[in-house]
């Protein structure tokens, strides 16, 4: 008998951020065979989690060369809505993957047919053919940048609200991407490392992507030398992004937890340029390897342990000044019933705007007291928007709640300044909008 994974599938409008209700999924296996005909979106988008069979976890937990999760295309369509089809999608046993489909309306820019995107999943970096990294000095000489691109190095770190991909090597003719930074980085995680690893072993290479591109847009390393981007697709430069491809549910939530966390070397202000590889087929002296923090994880040993293994006892873990787009930080505190003040309030009013696009969310009232109405909301959130349904509001809870509140209020505000067409850049998926679509985007509101 073959192992099982399960896959989720979240549907949404592109244009207003709404949950489609009523689209229908088609899931195929790689051999053509139907695992799930006409699976049907709730009213929160989300299709019943179905189950795909996997190769044994065994394939994950060595490095066998073997491919270790199951295959599957997954064609999602509704009335009034172009298609996507997604060729690859990858699920690992005994693992939930979330593959989101952001559906573009019929009529949009003018064009009347119904077509259908086709997009294809690449390899996981661990088992497909990539090139591995070129290496560079991890600390970047500031002053020199300086003066050699005539930029201003940015004076602290910050998590910026968007993230410029250019899918290829940086001389090479590619598209450009714009997706959000938390999504950006479930995409890589997703696609450089197996969903079945410990959770330690994967917070590892989690806060390893973060301060890799982190250093990339503090140093302002491709803006510097002329390039309209901030980081690349090629594994020779950078990290393996896959656009639109599926994320899993253990990253996802970790990458929200730690989010704003990198690493640093102690008396540095910059982001280290934690550079690795897979330390099988490439090996790196004095880098990270995925497979080696594979193993000190099976150990027994934390996320910290682990990165300290490889980079010296020297480092540290900050997390960054400030999150660009969110109009009010973490009040530095779980919010949980009997919680009373200013952030219950805040919680309080987003959940009931969120709720307008989100009817299965419960309105609550604005009292400030956080009791069973408010939690039952924050629990219903947190189910649909892919975290652990505690009802506490912890700091992934409170960014996540921000992140779509913005998204469903602010909408109207981010236009593109050569059209004065709506734009809109999508919260909660690894959803990006082509370059060659979107010459230029302003960003004036908050988020």
């Amino acid at each position: 008998m073959p192992d099982i994974g399960n896959l989720k599938v979240q549907v949404y409008s592109e244009d207003g951020f709404k949950p489609i209700e009523g689209a229908t999924c088609r899931i195929t296996g790689q051999n053509g065979s139907t695992v799930k005909e006409q699976v049907r979106s709730d009213d929160s988008g989300v299709c019943d989690v179905v189950e795909v069979d996997t190769p044994p976890i065994e394939y994950s937990m060595e490095p066998t060369g073997k491919i270790p999760y199951g295959l599957c295309d997954v064609f999602v369509d509704a009335d009034g809505y172009e298609g996507i089809e997604i060729k690859g999608c990858q699920v690992f046993p005994n693992r939930e993957a979330i593959q989101i489909f952001p559906l573009k309306k019929i009529g949009r820019n003018g064009k009347r047919e119904k077509k259908v995107e086709v997009i294809e999943v690449k390899e996981n970096r661990l088992v497909g053919n990539f090139p591995p990294k070129i290496p560079e000095d991890p600390v970047k000489d500031l002053e020199k940048l300086k003066q050699t691109t005539g930029l201003v190095v940015l004076d602290k770190v910050v998590v910026p609200e968007l993230i410029v991909v250019h899918d290829g090597a940086p001389k090479k003719a590619a598209k450009n991407y714009t997706v959000r930074f938390k999504e950006y980085i479930k995409n890589v995680a997703s696609s450089e490392i197996y969903a079945t690893w410990p959770i330690a072993t994967i917070k590892a290479n989690i806060l390893c992507i973060i301060s890799f591109t982190l250093n990339r847009i503090y140093t302002e390393w491709y803006r510097g030398k002329g390039y309209n981007f901030q980081i690349t697709s090629s594994t020779a430069y950078d990290h393996a992004f896959s656009y639109r491809r599926n994320i899993y549910d253990n990253i996802s939530k970790a990458v929200d937890e730690i989010f704003t966390t990198y690493v640093k070397l102690i008396g540095r202000k910059q982001p280290l340029l934690t550079q690795y590889c897979d330390g099988i087929k490439v090996q790196c002296p004095g880098w990270m390897t995925q497979w080696g923090s594979k193993s000190l994880g099976d150990a027994g040993k934390n996320e910290y342990q682990i990165i300290r293994d490889f980079y010296g006892t020297e480092i540290q873990f900050p997390r960054a000044d400030e999150v660009e787009g969110i109009p009010k930080s973490y009040p530095g505190y779980k919010l949980t019933i009997g919680s009373r003040g200013a952030p219950v309030r805040t919680v309080q009013t987003y959940l009931n705007r969120i709720s307008v696009n989100y009817p299965a969310i419960p309105k609550v009232k604005v009292d400030s007291i956080y009791g069973k109405q408010t939690a039952e909301s924050v629990k219903k959130f947190q189910s649909i928007f892919n975290l652990t349904p505690t009802g506490v509001v912890d700091y992934a809870t409170w960014y996540q709640i921000s992140n779509i509140y913005v998204a469903v209020s602010k909408i109207a505000e981010l236009r593109n300044e050569y059209t004065g067409n709506k734009i809109f850049i999508p919260p909660n998926s690894n959803d990006s909008y082509r370059s060659d679509d979107v010459p230029k985007i302003e960003y004036p509101c908050d988020y």
